[in-house]
């Protein structure tokens, strides 16, 4: 599938947050588009090498940022907000064909996200409202 077509998604997998990826998936496979979903199939591969590949091709991405939840350690996970910036970064950066690039961020709640990555202050979040006691969501 072409450049064009391809979507980068860049979001949690787990059973909380599978209603908001079907619902994803279904609405670009229904829309004629490729999603491009980074798996872990090869151990052999290193993960960061295949989420820039898989960048590379997308003319599209939608990064879910909103998994900063503190760990049992007391540390968040950074991993799709470090996906996100490097995203940015072939945007801003790489080759005309991925300056043209257009991204869908989503958040839990509207403008929670300066209070842990400021610095995307300027683009149009959006909240996708789920909680942890909700298996519904909304935009």
């Amino acid at each position: 599938m072409p450049f064009e077509k391809n979507v980068f998604i860049n979001c949690p997998f787990d059973n909380e947050y599978f209603p908001i990826l079907r619902s994803i998936l279904f609405t670009l496979v229904y829309l004629g588009y490729k999603p491009k979903i980074s798996e872990t199939a090869d151990s052999g591969s290193t993960r960061i090498v295949k989420i820039k590949d898989l960048i590379r091709q997308s003319k599209y991405s939608i990064h879910d940022i909103s998994r900063i939840e503190l760990n049992p350690s007391h540390l968040p996970r950074f991993n799709m907000p470090l996906e996100c910036g490097i995203d940015f970064g072939a945007k801003l950066l790489g080759p005309s064909k991925l300056r043209d690039k257009s991204f869908l961020i989503l958040e839990k709640e509207r403008y929670r996200y300066q209070e842990f990555m400021s610095d995307i202050s300027g683009n149009d979040i959006r909240a996708h409202n789920i909680s942890e006691d909700q298996s519904t969501f909304s935009f």
